[in-house]
C-alpha cells in the first residue's frame, strides 16, 4: 500500500515538475537575459528524470517484473528516456551549441515529456494505471530486451524529430544551406561566399557607372547615370530579405543535435525490431507475421532509413531532411500509441474500441 500512495505521488509530481520546467524555459526564450534559468530548466528535468526513475523502480519491486507490461507504464519510460535524451542533447550542446539554441532544446524537448506524463496521470483510465500479473507471453527476458529497447529508440527518435521541427521554426522554413553536420564544413564559408558575391556585383557596377562618367562630358548627367545603376546594383544583390547571421547559426545547431539524436535513435531501432522478431518466434512461432504493430514499426524503419540515406549518401542538408524528421514524429507517434489504442493486433492495450 505505501508503494501505491508512493508511485501517484511520482507521477503527479513528474506531472507537476515538467509542467514548471517548461514555463522556465519559455520564459527563458522570451527573456534571455534573465540568469540561472536554463540552469533552473535543466535541474526541472533532472529532477523529472528521478522522479520517473523512482516510480518505474518502485512498479518493479512492487510487481516483479520489469515495468512495462501496458500503457501506463510504457508512457512513463518514454517520458523518462526523453528528459534522458535532454539531458544527454544538452550536454553535446554544451560543446558546440550558442546560447538560444541550448535553450531552444528545452523549450521543445519539455512541452513532449511533459505531455506524456500528462496523459499517463490524469487522462487515462485508473483500471490502466493498476499493475496486473503478466500474460504468458510476456514472461520472457526478452520483455526487458525487446521493449526498453525500442522505447529508448521512440525517445530519441522522438527528440531529433522535434528538434527538426525546431530548425523549421528558425528557419521559417527557407531552403537554407548547411553543411554543418554530416560533411563537418562550416556555415559561414556559405555566408561569406554570398557577401562576396555581392560585394563583386555591386564593384562591377560601379566601375561601369565610373567608365561612364569619364567618357562623358556632361557631368550632371553622369551622377544621374551613376545614381540609376547604383539602385540597379543594390536592388540585384538583394532580391530577397535573408535570414540573420544568429538565426542561421541556432539552424546549423538543431540541425547537428537533431541528426546527431537520430543517429542514435536509429540502430536502437533496427536493434528492437530484430530483438522483438525473435521473441516472436519464441512466443508465437514466426519471426514476422505482418501485426500492425510490426507493420508500422517497418514503417518507422524506412522513413528515418530515408532520412539518413539522404543526409549521408545524397548530401540534403537543412530544410528537405528537417520535413523528413518532421514527418517521423507523426510516424512514431502513430506506430507507438495510434495502434495500441485501436485496440488491433497483438501488441494492443486496448482502450477505445
Amino acid at each position: 500500500m505505501q508503494l501505491v500512495a508512493l508511485q501517484n505521488l511520482l507521477d503527479n509530481s513528474s506531472f507537476a515538475i515538467l509542467f514548471a520546467t517548461m514555463l522556465v524555459f519559455w520564459v527563458h526564450v522570451a527573456f534571455p537575459n534573465l540568469p540561472y534559468l536554463r540552469s533552473l530548466g535543466n535541474a526541472g528535468m533532472a529532477i523529472a528524470n528521478l522522479c520517473m526513475a523512482t516510480l518505474l523502480a518502485a512498479r518493479w519491486i512492487d510487481a516483479g517484473y520489469f515495468p512495462l507490461s501496458n500503457l501506463y507504464e510504457s508512457l512513463f519510460f518514454l517520458a523518462w528516456g526523453i528528459t534522458t535524451m535532454h539531458i544527454v542533447v544538452s550536454r553535446i550542446g554544451n560543446k558546440s551549441a550558442n546560447d538560444m539554441a541550448k535553450r531552444l532544446i528545452g523549450a521543445f524537448t519539455s512541452p513532449l515529456a511533459m505531455g506524456i506524463t500528462a496523459f499517463a496521470a490524469l487522462a487515462l483510465p485508473s483500471g490502466m494505471q493498476v499493475s496486473e500479473p503478466l500474460v504468458p507471453a510476456l514472461k520472457s527476458n526478452w520483455l526487458m530486451m525487446h521493449v526498453s529497447v525500442m522505447l529508448l529508440s521512440y525517445a530519441a527518435l522522438m527528440t531529433g524529430s522535434i528538434l527538426a521541427i525546431a530548425f523549421l521554426i528558425v528557419t521559417r522554413g527557407q531552403d537554407v544551406v548547411l553543411q554543418g553536420s554530416s560533411f563537418g564544413t562550416n556555415l559561414r564559408s556559405v555566408i561569406d561566399t554570398n557577401k562576396t558575391a555581392s560585394a563583386e556585383t555591386f564593384a562591377a557596377f560601379a566601375v561601369d557607372s565610373m567608365a561612364s562618367v569619364l567618357n562623358s562630358g556632361n557631368l550632371p548627367s553622369a551622377q544621374s547615370n551613376l545614381n540609376s545603376n547604383l539602385l540597379t546594383a543594390a536592388a540585384s544583390a538583394t532580391p530577397t530579405q535573408p535570414l540573420s547571421l544568429r538565426r542561421l547559426t541556432i539552424g546549423e545547431t538543431l540541425d547537428n543535435l537533431s541528426y546527431r539524436a537520430i543517429g542514435l535513435g536509429f540502430p536502437l531501432l533496427t536493434i528492437g525490431i530484430i530483438a522483438g522478431g525473435v521473441w516472436a518466434n519464441e512466443a508465437w512461432g514466426s519471426y514476422w507475421s505482418w501485426d500492425p504493430k510490426e507493420t508500422w514499426s517497418l514503417i518507422t524503419w524506412l522513413v528515418f532509413a530515408a532520412y539518413l540515406h539522404t543526409r549521408i549518401t545524397k548530401g540534403w542538408q537543412g530544410r528537405k531532411p528537417a520535413i523528413l524528421a518532421s514527418l517521423g514524429l507523426l510516424v512514431v507517434w502513430t506506430c507507438y500509441l495510434g495502434v495500441n489504442l485501436l485496440g488491433k493486433g497483438l501488441h494492443s492495450y486496448g482502450w477505445f474500441l
